[in-house]
């Protein structure tokens, strides 16, 4: 394998040149702004963990994990969402505090498989996680936040996909008792928006009329507050029946945030399957096809850590943001340029000093012996040039 040159980089990853990280940074200053209004505290954890403890609970597929052995042997894994780690501090450091506990991040995350196809392997993502509270008053409040944080990062239109898990899992427990590897490849087509395979799995399994019209009428589940009665017409399971009235719950207290404009209710909406228990959604831009944001209850993964408390919450994909939505763009303020001989470089540096404690940028030049620039204003000579190249104004003193 050849070496590889000194300008070159690994698959999926990136560097961000200082345009690119002024537009992230505002992202990441204005959200978490946003998320410690509502009372989210903001919390960082290693880039680096356990595989046998936060590895193995992610929800992430073992085949997209980065993974390495340190000097013990002990394989160890980069993060590859923050849920999980968060999780682990709630159920050790955070194990006192009163629930429930709020918090947020923002952070970068690896993910092996997404350099596939042009997908960046890291990316970052800004996010919540509510502790503590399994109450339809919580999903909603994660839902507005979402709706507040896609609002704080400059994206202007969009609107957020809600569905819920417990309704499948009672629709699929009704209409296919006992048939767990029937369910897990009916909730794969989902999972992957294949409804055209969807339909063509419910054709193999030889239904009765009536079952193969209760698994394709979640098809039709898409709208507004009334596919709650929709889809209580579909199934008496009682799993699905208290989802659906749960979701109906999380909507009317959108309805008291005034934001349930920006919510429509899919029931084919997964998210990951294994990891979500409840109510789960996904935000899209007008201008991206793809989600922006995700998020949803996960009422087990605590447990896994030892602690059995509900949780929910959300993340930006602060990426997609950044490349994705003219919204996010931001116009950067041009610097003051100072300069002065060496005879006047204590003038011209405390000069720059003082514009820089009011909240100005200044870069600061020498003026060398053959230099000949005279102060011009900006509107003529080299000065000027200086100008065209980026200055918003040039100071001289000489």
């Amino acid at each position: 394998m050849s070496k590889p040159k000194g300008f070159e980089k690994p698959a999926g990853v990136r560097d961000y040149l200082p345009h690119a990280v002024a537009k992230l940074r505002r992202i990441e200053r204005e959200v978490l702004a946003c998320m410690d209004r509502w009372g989210y505290r903001q919390i960082m954890t290693p880039t680096m963990e356990y595989y046998d403890t936060v590895g193995v609970a992610s929800s992430t597929s073992d085949q997209k994990l980065f993974k390495l052995l340190n000097k013990r042997g002990t394989t160890m894994v980069l993060r590859s969402d923050l849920t999980a780690p968060i999780a682990r501090v709630m159920s050790s450091l955070l194990k006192d505090e009163p629930l429930p506990v709020r918090l947020s991040y923002h952070a970068n995350v690896f993910r092996a498989i997404e350099e596939e196809a042009g997908r960046e392997a890291e990316f970052f993502q800004t996010g919540v996680e509510l502790v503590g509270d399994d109450s339809p008053e919580a999903d909603a409040e994660v839902i507005a936040l979402a709706i507040e944080s896609l609002r704080a990062a400059g994206v202007e239109r969009f609107k957020i996909a809600m569905g819920h898990m417990g309704f499948l899992n009672g629709l699929l427990q009704e209409v296919l008792p006992e048939r767990t590897e029937d369910q897990e490849n009916l909730k794969q087509d989902l999972l992957n928006r294949d409804y055209v395979g969807y339909r063509g799995t419910i054709a193999g399994l030889k239904l009765e009329a009536r079952q193969q019209e209760q698994l394709e009428g979640i098809l039709r589940l898409r709208g507004g507050k009334e596919i709650a009665e929709q889809a209580l017409e579909i199934s008496s399971n009682p799993l699905a029946r208290s989802s659906i009235e749960h979701m109906g719950h999380v909507w009317e207290v959108l309805e008291a945030y005034g934001v349930s404009g920006h919510v429509m209710i899919d029931l084919t909406l997964l998210g990951d399957f294994s990891y979500y228990t409840g109510i789960t959604f996904e935000g899209y831009a007008a201008e991206l096809g793809s989600p922006v944001a995700n998020g949803g209850r996960y009422d087990k993964l605590l447990k896994q850590f030892g602690r059995d408390v509900p949780a929910t919450g959300f993340a930006l994909k602060t990426n997609r943001i950044l490349d994705g939505v003219p919204g996010a763009a931001m116009e950067e303020p041009l610097p003051i340029l100072v300069r002065y001989t060496a005879e006047c470089r204590e003038e011209g540096l405390a000069k720059a000093a003082k514009l820089r404690a009011e909240g100005l940028t200044v870069v600061t030049s020498l003026i060398r012996e053959n230099d000949q620039t005279e102060h011009v204003g900006g509107s003529s000579g080299a000065a000027g040039s200086l100008l065209n190249k980026g200055y918003r104004e040039i100071i001289t003193l000489k």
